[in-house]
């Protein structure tokens, strides 16, 4: 193990920053829950995407595009992932210039919180057990 692995136990976090100074130091919230950086990446950019696209009005053009989403858009940081979390930056420009596709957009499906609720959401429902049902031939 080389000093920069992150222990085996080690889950990501993503800070989301209102960007139009709404909260408090620019975070809206922290998302947890991640257990690997690619994970933790590919949410914060696909949150960032959809961000922008809100930001997009008709007839925009790629500039206004990017001034509306730096006033009043969202982005995303990978606590902890220097250098190898993903950045905003490197993005943005294509971003702002090419509308994005709905699955670009779709970061609640990438949600670790989504996922603990649909566990969670399965143990409420009667007769739900760890046991694989029987087959049943009526």
């Amino acid at each position: 193990m080389t000093e920069t692995s992150p222990p085996e136990d080690k889950t990501w976090r993503v800070r989301i920053m209102d960007l139009s100074g709404g909260a408090e130091d620019n975070i809206s919230e922290e998302v947890g829950g991640f257990h690997d950086l690619a994970h933790a990446n590919v949410f914060a950019r696909t949150y960032v995407r959809d961000s922008v696209e809100r930001c997009r009005m008709p007839g925009s053009s790629a500039k206004d595009v990017l001034t509306a989403w730096m006033s009043f858009g969202e982005d995303a940081l990978v606590i902890d992932a220097g250098e190898s979390g993903w950045h905003s930056a490197n993005e943005l420009d294509d971003f702002a210039a090419t509308r994005a596709t709905p699955m670009e957009r779709d970061w609640r499906a990438l949600d670790p919180r989504r996922l603990m609720e649909d566990e969670d959401a399965d143990e409420d429902l009667p007769g739900a057990t760890d046991e694989p049902e029987e087959p049943s031939f009526h």
